[in-house]
């Protein structure tokens, strides 16, 4: 069975200043995600499901679903801050959405099938979705009474941003390649010797470079749905009336790995991630991008 693509898109990128899904990185004017959308195409996925939010669909569907509609099957999906599980209201004063997870539970009804997740503006390359691509078809849905799934591991290092902090998800793997643990740490620095967390004052973290990281490039196959429902809902319980709670997909996997409901695989990679999360970094994207279609990874007018 063919994958899924499910494109997180739903977020304005508060940091970025702008709806920086549709901002033009290509040399004819292709966003990062007509590259995601194209290496899946050549990866052989069979469907592409974008997660948005309705205040910018009919914009969104013009400038950037039109374009694929014609090439591979397209869907919607809708995330609003309001829809949440039965006995949950929002707090008064919140304005932004739950998170990654609440994302994902937003495309169950359109997704029957194995499916990667990735988010809208992240570059991830094409020997990446190759390999999640080759490992969702061959791979066992189930073992061992786990649920099977997987990520593509990138380079901490590779990641970073020279102009402020990211967010990431710190992995560690056991000698099998099975991923252990996911440590979500949102306030990484590019320092001289490698990273450092800075979440919380006076007790920073150092980080070499060299540690592998999610970029929310998961591969599920449908059992993970009832489980983000049963997480989204502790976390509900226990967070739910906070102001800017959010709740993460990678911190759901690190708990059904410890409670022995999942096992996943880490996929190596050779691509290179890169991607944009202040307006500084779009023209090492921009350079980044041309370079791959001067090596002949790309063709220079993408859907022509």
């Amino acid at each position: 069975m063919k994958p899924t693509l499910l494109i997180l898109a739903a977020g304005m990128g508060s940091r970025y200043g702008g709806l920086k899904q549709i901002d033009p990185m290509g040399p004819n004017g292709e966003t990062v995600l007509d590259y995601s959308v194209f290496d899946a195409l050549r990866a052989g996925f069979g469907k592409v499901v974008f997660v948005i939010r309705r205040d910018f669909e009919d914009v969104f569907k013009k400038q950037v679903g039109a374009k694929f509609d014609q090439r591979i099957p397209v869907e919607y999906a809708f995330q609003d801050m309001t829809d949440l599980p039965e006995g949950f209201t929002v707090p008064e004063g919140r304005s932004k959405p739950w998170g990654t997870t609440h994302a994902m539970l937003a495309a169950e009804s359109v997704i029957n099938e194995p499916c990667v997740m990735i988010n809208a503006d992240d570059f991830y390359g094409r020997d990446a979705f190759a390999s999640i691509a080759a490992h969702l078809q061959s791979a066992a849905a189930e073992a061992n009474g786990k649920n099977q799934y997987c990520m593509v591991g990138f380079k901490l290092s590779n990641t970073l941003s020279e102009h402020g902090s990211v967010a990431r998800g710190v992995c560690t793997a056991d000698e099998n390649g099975l991923l252990t643990s996911v440590t979500e740490m949102t306030k990484i620095f590019k320092t001289e010797s490698g990273a450092e967390n800075r979440e919380v004052e006076g007790a920073y973290v150092p980080l070499t470079g060299n540690e592998p990281v999610s970029m929310n490039f998961w591969g599920f196959t449908p059992a993970i749905f009832p489980q983000l429902r049963e997480a989204f809902v502790d976390f509900l319980k226990k967070e739910g009336n906070e102001q800017k709670s959010e709740c993460y997909v990678p911190k759901v996997v690190d708990v059904l790995i410890r409670e022995g409901k999942a096992d996943v695989t880490v996929l190596p990679t050779t691509s290179k991630w890169f991607g944009v999360t202040y307006p500084e970094d779009k023209q090492d994207v921009v350079s980044s991008i041309q370079k791959l279609v001067n090596n002949g990874d790309y063709p220079a007018a993408l859907w022509a």
